[in-house]
């Protein structure tokens, strides 16, 4: 078995849709980004790949490559998911935390756990979301991001 841990954070931006865990958000803002900024599914992604040693996204999802340009990030994950099983292991379970001050974010967890397992074969109740707040501390406290943090675990098949 092997673990691997993955973060990600971004800046709000307007006039962007705010996408985390493939799930769009009601909320005025987005977040900045190449792709759709989708903090969650990046976190995840580099949580798998750090398990099974194959470095980042920014390896293999480059921000200045075209192709990447306001890519949906679950199809990201589709990529990550079949580069894993191609080394020959299998995911066991996904542990996440969004960290946002707004918008409140329980409402969502269960369709983003539905959608990320849906996208990468990963059975729903191995997969874990859940958000904590700064209580206005730092640059996410003040408004001005979201960040993720997430852990896989894997194993040879």
């Amino acid at each position: 078995m092997r673990i691997g841990l993955g973060v990600d954070f971004h800046p709000f931006a307007k006039d962007r849709p705010l996408y985390l865990g493939g799930i769009k958000i009601d909320y005025p803002e987005g977040l900045a980004g190449h792709s759709d900024a989708d903090v969650l599914t990046h976190a995840i992604c580099d949580a798998i790949l750090g398990a099974a040693g194959l470095e980042d996204i920014g390896k293999h999802f480059p921000d200045d490559d075209r192709r990447f340009k306001d890519i949906s990030s679950l199809k990201l994950l589709e990529e990550v998911i079949r580069m894993v099983e191609a080394k020959g292991y299998r995911i066991i379970n996904i542990d996440a935390v969004i960290i946002a001050d707004r918008p409140r974010l329980g409402p969502y967890y269960q369709a983003m756990r539905h959608k990320i397992s849906a996208v990468s074969g990963i059975p729903i109740e191995a997969i874990s979301i859940k958000a904590k707040r700064t209580e206005g501390l730092g640059l996410i406290g003040e408004g001005k991001g979201i960040a993720a943090i997430a852990n896989a675990l894997i194993e040879e098949k």
